[in-house]
């Protein structure tokens, strides 16, 4: 079992989701725990109102919402009682077992899942702490109830990649028709709360890897103007086709202002990962010295990192970016120092010298450039370099500041010369 949590500060957008699934035949409402009346009862109304009551006894917390799907692996077949019982253990186990709660049952994936759907605000008005709630009481849950009902455990391979999120398929999406929106949605729900990225660009190299990309459009237009943001779909070569969509359209409302909030939070959360991923490109590099950089490529799959060029309309690279899906972080090269930029990369690769091109100065210039990823699909496979990335990582490097303090030769001062006047 897979659990995925999100917190929000908006209980009616989260029961509006699910109440819609519904109205589609894509999902039904399994239960209500802590209500007056039956799931079956209750319109949209009636549900939403039981959880305003609560969120109204305390306005001061903004982040008053529980939003979590369970998902299970497509081989396992529950019923619906078992799913009900399954929902009834996780949320009492997270510390949620007296707060309402509805359980949706969603049939719009490839493998049974459900959604839970909650306010942290208690009948007294106090809120139950959502720090690091999925980190702790959910993961712990979690694995109680693998064995509780013998379920697939999460840490299987086979449970993992059939979760994986999948590029959209430009060829089977209709232009402009609501299945464009719910494919992207489903690419946003995963990406935008799990990775950390610092950028729009970065951001972009993610989801470019799954056909989709967040827009600004151009400085000349309306969208941009408001500071705007639209998402697309883009085919096999990265180019955009279908209607654009809003991103004030989606559940989770991905606005320009939610991005630039996330980006200055991931800011700090990805640093510590930083290592990991240049030490993988060294070892990569170091393994085989006269890799091109396809070669490369394959190396990092295997270590879960996919890489992401840059190119203006004349195929000059002019930057890369590095994704780590392992650690779910995304770093532009030159972040992670100079060794790393697209420049040094390819003259390590032995790339062609004629292709190479610093990044643009012009920041303007830059975001109107054409950028054309190079996908790979990942492997999420960590074999016998994790052992060897593990004994670079420990090892201690050299260092100039290796002379302890107290050793070292302290500076003359000068004795400043008086002039005599």
């Amino acid at each position: 079992m897979v659990a995925r949590m999100n917190t929000g500060k908006s209980i009616k957008k989260a029961l509006n989701y699910n109440e819609k699934k519904v109205q589609n035949n894509e999902a039904e409402c399994l239960h209500a725990q802590n209500f007056l009346k039956d799931a079956n009862d209750m319109n949209f109304y009636e549900k939403l109102r039981t959880f305003e009551k609560l969120t109204s006894l305390n306005e001061r917390t903004k982040t008053n919402t529980l939003h979590v799907s369970l998902n299970f692996d497509p081989s396992e077949k529950l019923d619906n009682e078992k799913m009900i019982q399954i929902a009834n253990s996780y949320m009492e186990q997270i510390g949620f077992k007296d707060q309402p709660y509805l359980v949706y049952r969603h049939y719009d994936a490839g493998h049974p899942h459900i959604h839970i759907i909650s306010t942290n605000i208690q009948r007294d008005g106090s809120r139950i702490s959502m720090h690091n709630l999925g980190r702790n009481q959910s993961e712990a849950a979690r694995k109680k109830i693998e064995i509780e009902f013998d379920l697939v455990k999460a840490e299987s391979k086979k449970l993992f990649d059939s979760l994986k999120p999948k590029p959209i398929n430009a060829q089977k999406i209709n232009p402009g028709k609501r299945e464009t929106k719910a494919a992207i949605s489903n690419i946003l729900g995963i990406v935008l709360p799990q990775y950390k990225y610092s950028s729009l660009e970065e951001l972009n190299a993610v989801l470019r890897l799954y056909n989709v990309e967040a827009d600004r459009c151009g400085e000349d237009s309306q969208t941009y103007k408001h500071n705007g943001l639209v998402y697309r779909v883009l085919d096999e070569d990265g180019n955009k086709i279908g209607t654009p969509i809003k991103a004030s359209r989606f559940y989770i409302r991905p606005t320009q202002d939610y991005l630039e909030k996330k980006f200055a939070e991931n800011e700090s959360l990805k640093q510590p990962h930083a290592k990991r991923l240049k030490v993988a490109i060294d070892y990569a590099l170091l393994k085989n010295p006269k890799a091109d950089l396809e070669q490369l490529m394959d190396a990092l799959a295997k270590e879960g990192i996919s890489i992401v060029l840059r190119q203006n309309k004349d195929g000059i690279i002019y930057g890369i970016t590095f994704v780590d899906h392992r650690t779910k972080t995304v770093f532009n090269g030159s972040d992670l120092g100079k060794e790393y930029s697209a420049k040094m990369i390819l003259e390590k690769t032995k790339h062609q010298a004629e292709k190479i091109a610093l990044p643009l100065a012009d920041e303007n210039k830059k975001s109107r450039q054409q950028e054309i990823p190079i996908q790979h699909q990942t492997d999420f496979h960590f074999g016998k370099t994790a052992k060897n990335l593990l004994e670079i990582l420990i090892t201690p490097s050299e260092s100039n500041e290796s002379t302890p303090y107290p050793l070292k030769k302290k500076k003359r001062k000068r004795k400043k010369k008086h002039l005599k006047i």
